[in-house]
């Protein structure tokens, strides 16, 4: 019963994966899309959107972790999967799902699931460019405006030779609005098919994700803002299925991973960074933990990491 780690634009970068898998339960992260558009990019590239394949393609805690890219033309796609596997990332990712207004706009995303034989001819051409020991995977919605086409896209995933498909269980039109409609899912595998299918959308807690699971007919579960809200999300979730106690973290051991992470490591010219992504991450944390409020009036004025930092370690009671 695999957890993966959802690919969330501007959200889940190198930082955030390294403290997610460094608390555990993951088996499995999605780098944030690279966007292909007609060139072949350089390994500089790959390296600034996935340090980890420095490291073996793993985070400092050993978790795998596969390269997503965007766009829509298949052949540059294909390309640049072959640079992404050569540098060692776990498998390819495609997105078929992002439902940023940009992103459609120049055709990549979402946009694509009202062209079912255009993902088709994108997954083809990626399957038959990388190693077949490298797994090639997409990730979808249900549709575009509705999912009266969401058959079809999941059959031309298959047919096209991907290893995996997730499922994020709602439309663009819906965008992030509960509920997600994990039952939607299950209908779609009453065809033969070859690929692992992992359910998306809505997981928050440990119930939920047990409701997604019976709903959807899916072992695998992928776990996104869930994850931000609850950082031990996973952790929690993989006891759960050992049948192993488990003590969920308090709020001083989340601040405690946060000063300990690489998030404030960042080289001067991003100073700002660790200011902004921790107010930004603290109104997911105010989901589960209401002192997240606190912390966050503390330092919402505060731009430099160090302020930043101070402010962290006062909180968590280790000045």
């Amino acid at each position: 019963m695999k957890l993966i780690l959802a690919p969330m634009e501007g959200v889940v970068d190198f930082n955030m994966r390294q403290l997610l898998t460094d608390i555990g339960g993951f088996d499995l992260c999605v780098t944030e899309f690279v966007r292909i558009v007609d060139q072949v990019l350089s390994p500089k590239v790959y390296y600034r959107y996935c340090p980890e394949l420095l490291t073996q393609g793993k985070t400092r805690a050993g978790t795998p972790v596969r390269v997503q890219l965007l766009g829509q033309d298949a052949n540059y796609l294909a390309e640049n999967a072959i640079v992404a596997s050569e540098l060692g990332s776990h498998g390819i990712d495609l997105n078929f799902g992002c439902p940023a207004k940009t992103v459609n706009k120049s055709k990549g995303g979402a946009v694509l699931l009202k062209t079912p034989e255009h993902i088709y001819e994108i997954v083809k051409k990626v399957r038959e460019a990388v190693p077949l020991s490298n797994e090639v995977s997409a990730k979808i919605r249900l549709g575009f405006d509705d999912d009266t086409l969401s058959q079809e896209i999941f059959d031309a995933i298959n047919q096209a030779g991907a290893n995996t498909i997730t499922i994020h269980a709602r439309t663009k039109k819906d965008g992030y609005r509960p509920p997600a409609y994990w039952e939607k899912i299950k209908p779609l595998m009453d065809k033969p098919h070859a690929m692992q299918v992992i359910a998306n959308g809505e997981v928050w807690n440990l119930d939920d994700y047990k409701r997604c699971q019976l709903r959807s007919g899916c072992v695998d579960v992928m776990l996104g803002r869930g994850a931000l809200a609850k950082p031990d999300l996973a952790k929690q979730i993989s006891c759960a299925n050992l049948s192993q106690e488990y003590t969920e973290l308090s709020w001083q051991s989340i601040l405690v991973h946060i000063i300990n992470s690489s998030m404030h490591n960042e080289e001067p010219k991003k100073e700002k960074y660790f200011s902004s992504r921790t107010k930004q991450w603290l109104r997911f944390l105010l989901l589960t933990y209401p002192q997240a409020n606190d912390l966050f009036n503390d330092i919402k004025r505060l731009k430099l990491k160090d302020d930043v930092l101070n402010m962290l370690k006062e909180h968590a009671k280790i000045i």
